[in-house]
């Protein structure tokens, strides 16, 4: 609030900046912190992994389960500050897409999963990898409509946004619970299109990595 909306003047599309700031950043932190916890699976469970067989993927996907309950939490604490300006204002207006909540939940779970697979097979052969992930997911949430409206993002640099993702995903939250911002079924298929191949994709390295990865790591 202080940085980016006192001093640099970003604008939240007329809405109170901590209830702007909260939406997008909730839902972020899923994504962020699925994405960070299961980028080091292979190297931070060595030690079970080499004493005990079982499916190698309940690992990862114990820790974005796992995730939730953090999510809940913080999405517990924007509620009561979104009920409290649904109360106090006029210009909250959540709206029917609100039905897709679940579906933008099991997105970002799935992104988070996924990149996380690709990352934590790399990081069995270049350990130094796992330090750069921290930079990257505060770089990605920069490219993200996380901290501004894609409303106001210059038409120049508004494909780049686009491309992310997340961005969709990030902003079709904002816009079910408040009702401003851009709300893009194309978008959203865009998304949902690249979260499954990413999957796909995860799972598949994953797995090919799993079978020697004791060897290396």
């Amino acid at each position: 609030m202080v940085v980016f909306n006192g001093i640099a003047g970003i604008s939240t599309d007329g809405m109170p900046p901590i209830l702007f700031y909260l939406a997008g950043i909730t839902i972020w932190n899923y994504f962020a912190e699925s994405f960070r916890s299961t980028s080091d699976t292979f190297v931070a469970n060595a030690g079970i992994f080499g004493k005990v067989y079982f499916p190698r993927i309940i690992m990862p996907m114990a820790v974005v389960m796992s995730n939730l309950v953090k999510f809940g939490i913080q999405f517990t604490l924007f509620l009561v500050v979104y009920f409290y300006y649904f109360v106090t204002t006029e210009v909250i207006n959540p709206n029917i897409t609100l039905l897709l909540f679940p579906f933008y939940v099991v997105l970002i779970a799935i992104f988070g999963l996924s990149f996380g697979l690709v990352v934590s097979s790399l990081t069995t052969k270049y350990r130094d990898l796992k330090f750069l992930i921290q930079f990257a997911v505060q770089l990605w949430m920069y490219v993200t409509p996380v901290i501004y409206p894609m409303s106001k993002i210059p038409e120049k640099y508004r494909l780049l946004v686009q491309i992310n993702p997340i961005s969709s995903i990030v902003e079709a939250f904002k816009y079910a619970f408040t009702g401003v911002g851009v709300f893009d079924w194309n978008g959203l298929i865009y998304s949902t299109i690249f979260a499954f191949a990413m999957l796909f994709f995860g799972l598949l390295i994953f797995n090919k990595t799993e079978q020697n990865f004791m060897d290396t790591v």
